[in-house]
Order: structure tokens, then C-alpha cells, then sequence
């Protein structure tokens, strides 16, 4: 490992038509991307891949519209506005099959920039935050640069990184840019509630991030010896962890482990993971694989929606044709948790939007993507009650979803129903 005075001259070394994959979420080496804007002016039609980054995405403005082509393996806020499925694009597909794109070459990576913790004695740094689809992206790039942070956790699992595998550094001292508190609505907490009567005692959990995970976490700490085997856990997850609610003791799968890809949170997260046996980060395609996470008992998979249809299609993606998200890891744990033995794959969604928007329609919008599709759909929750669909057939599905609907919406959803579904 070199290490080089400041980022500028480290990634002064990138060329032109060369493939790069940044480290995302809590991980976003901000350093180094400052530096390679630094150089952008020597460089022509250089990709970016990654998963969502936090902080200013300012390699996707226009500006930089002859440097920078984007794919986005997960389309995170901060690039949202500049989805144009040219220069930036999103790539759908499993989380857990995107190491196997890096490490079979179908995506090539000349440089890996990267967030890592500062080596040990043994000369081990690690991938602190993030290891999902870093840690394939670092044994497959041609050449590793990283920015070595001590506010970077040191966190236990397969995110080692050995200094010998580094091929330049620079060394930082800045903050973790984390994920904030969320707020949390009466109408999120009603559905917590809800979510939680269906969740029992000893089960295996997975959630993604949000308000509405969030308040179901909330509402579990009255639970005993649950367990956590999950792509992501964020602050409300912490909670549970230090209620004592969750212990880890029943699971089959890494007894005693609170188990992720990667973890989204503020500074108590990070200051709790670091260096903490109890809390391991695994790789993608091995936490969201659905053969090991049916292993864990009673495993519950709660996860959001932008929409869900009549039949129980759900798009987790796109508004219409416009993408906001991705595929991340639904379908892996909802596929997962359906197979576990007393396993329950659960969409928390509310029944309108912020902007007062049905969430539960007729049929899905032109454009949206299905994520999650009917055959795999079990429950459904909103702030109005608890639909089951599994075993159900469309039309006793569609009284279902009606049911939990807003109230202001059923009568037009009968409606629709009707004129698509029933005509003769």
C-alpha cells in the first residue's frame, strides 16, 4: 500500500474509458469522489457503479456530462433527479447477485475507491459500514484505492481488508456522514402495531429502512429472543438490540450474531458496531441468499412499497416508469422468509402516499416495475388492518386489499375490480 498526500494525486491515476465502483451508504469515500472530480477535466466516458451514496452526488450533474456515465445498482436520494437512462442509469437486479456480476467480469472494474477502518497490527483494515458488494468489488478491480478514516468502525465479519490488497491510500479524519432519525407518523405507529401481533416471540428479522421499519421495530420491545438476519439495520434496530428484545439466541444460522450486509446509522449505530463481536457484516450474496435465510426460525421480512395491485403485484422501484430505489433485497428475504418454518414475508405500507396518492390501485401505474410478484405475496399491512393473501385467489385477494384500503378509496377500488376483472 502507497500512501499518497491527498486525493487529487491519488486518483489522479484514473484514466479515460476506465469502469470504477464507489462504496456506498454510510461508507460513501466523499474524500476520494472529490478527488477524482478534481481530475475530471483530464477524464472522458469513465462509469461509476455502486449502490446508493450519501452526500452530493455532484459527479451526476450536467456538468459533468462528458466524464461520468452512472449505474446505479440502487438509485439513492441524492441521485434521483438525475435519472435519464443515458448517461444515468439503473442496473435491476438481486442484491445478492451482484457480487457475482463483479467477480465474473459481466461488470468489469478497473479501480475500487473505499471507506475502511485503519489496520489493526496485523496490518487488517476493515470495510467498516458496508461490506454487501464491496468486498467482491475489491477482489475484482485491477486497483483498490481507499481513504482510511479512524471514525471508520472496525466491524467483525468478511470485511477485512489487509493493507497488501491496498494498492494506494489517503489518510483522513472526518465524520461518518450517517443516517438520521426518522419521523414517525400515527399512522406508521398503528401499522407497527399491527405488524407486530404477527410477529412471534424467537423470531428471525429483516427490515429495510424507513418510518414504517422503523415504528415496527418500535413496537417489539415487549418481544423476546428475536433474532436479527438482515440486508440492512439502522437506528431502530439499535433499539431493539439494547432493550434486550433481541439476543440472537434462537437463530440457526450464526447463534448469537446480529447479521448484515451493511448498516445505516447515526453516531450511537456506529459507535456500537465498532469493534463488537456480537455484530458481524457478511457478504450480499451470501446474507440475502434465500437457502441460508430460510435456515433461521420463524424468519419475518418487512418491507415497503410504493404500490401493490388488486392481485397482489408490488412495485418497490419506480413511480410509473420513473426509477426511485431498486430491487435491493425484497424479493431475496420475502422468498426467504416464505420458506422458513414459520416464516411470514410482510409489505407495511400506508394506505396513501405523502401526497395523497391510493397505494393500493386497481392495476399498476404504465411503467412500474414489479418487484415483489403475487405468487410470492403473503401479508399486507396498512394503518387499516392486515390482509392475507397467501392461498387466496384474485377476486378473494382484491376483497382483501380493498378491506385495508383507505377508506375514502374502497368504494372505487369495488368499482375498478369490477370493470377489469368481471366483465363477461
Amino acid at each position: 500500500m502507497k500512501i499518497i498526500s491527498n486525493a487529487a494525486e491519488a486518483l489522479s491515476i484514473v484514466y479515460s474509458n476506465s469502469n470504477i465502483f464507489i462504496h456506498g451508504g454510510d461508507s460513501t469515500p466523499q474524500a476520494l469522489i472529490n478527488g477524482l472530480l478534481e481530475n475530471a477535466h483530464k477524464l472522458k466516458n469513465v462509469t461509476l457503479t455502486h449502490l446508493h451514496t450519501h452526500g452530493d452526488a455532484k459527479y451526476a450533474n450536467e456538468e459533468y456530462c462528458d466524464n461520468f456515465k452512472i449505474i446505479n445498482l440502487f438509485v439513492g436520494g441524492n441521485v434521483r433527479k438525475h435519472i435519464d437512462y443515458q448517461r444515468v442509469d439503473y442496473l435491476p437486479c438481486f442484491l445478492s447477485e451482484i457480487p457475482n456480476l463483479f467477480r465474473s467480469g459481466r461488470i468489469p472494474l478497473d479501480f475500487a475507491l473505499i471507506h475502511v477502518s485503519p489496520p489493526d497490527q496485523h496490518g487488517h483494515c476493515t470495510l467498516g459500514t458496508s461490506v454487501d458488494v464491496a468486498k467482491a468489488a475489491v477482489s475484482s478491480a485491477k486497483v483498490v484505492i481507499a481513504q482510511i478514516n479512524p471514525n471508520m468502525p472496525r466491524v467483525h465479519g468478511d470485511g477485512f481488508i489487509h493493507i497488501n490488497d491496498i494498492d494506494y491510500a489517503i489518510e483522513i479524519d472526518e465524520k461518518i456522514v450517517g443516517q438520521q432519525e426518522v419521523f414517525l407518523s400515527d399512522e406508521d405507529l398503528k401499522i407497527g402495531q399491527l405488524t407486530s401481533t404477527l410477529i412471534e416471540d424467537g423470531s428471525t428479522l429483516q427490515m429495510g429502512i424507513g418510518s414504517i421499519p422503523d415504528a415496527v421495530l418500535t413496537s417489539l420491545k415487549n418481544h423476546k429472543n428475536l433474532g436479527i438476519h438482515t440486508e440492512m439495520w439502522s437506528n431502530g434496530a439499535l433499539d431493539l438490540i439494547k432493550s434486550g428484545a433481541v439476543n440472537n439466541s434462537l437463530k440457526n444460522v450464526h447463534r448469537g450474531k446480529t447479521v448484515s450486509a451493511f448498516i445505516v446509522g447515526g453516531q450511537d449505530v456506529h459507535d456500537f458496531i465498532n469493534d463488537n463481536p456480537s455484530v458481524i457484516q457478511l457478504e450480499a450474496d451470501y446474507v440475502n441468499n434465500p437457502s441460508i435465510i430460510k435456515r433461521n426460525p420463524k424468519v419475518c421480512a418487512i418491507n415497503s412499497a410504493v404500490e401493490i395491485d388488486l392481485t397482489g403485484q408490488v412495485c418497490a422501484d419506480s413511480i410509473g416508469h420513473h426509477i426511485i430505489s431498486g430491487v435491493g433485497g425484497q424479493m431475496d428475504f420475502m422468498r426467504g422468509a416464505s420458506l422458513s418454518e414459520g416464516g411470514k414475508p410482510i409489505i407495511v405500507i400506508n394506505s396513501r402516499s405523502a401526497k395523497g396518492f391510493p397505494k393500493i390501485v386497481p392495476t399498476l401505474r404504465s411503467g412500474a416495475g414489479v418487484v415483489t410478484t403475487r405468487s410470492h405475496m403473503h401479508y399486507v399491512i396498512t394503518e387499516y388492518g392486515i390482509a392475507d393473501l397467501y392461498g387466496k385467489s384474485l377476486s378473494q385477494r382484491a376483497q382483501e386489499l380493498i378491506k385495508i384500503a383507505h377508506p375514502d378509496d374502497r368504494e372505487n377500488l369495488e368499482k375498478m375490480w369490477h370493470e377489469t376483472h368481471c366483465r363477461r
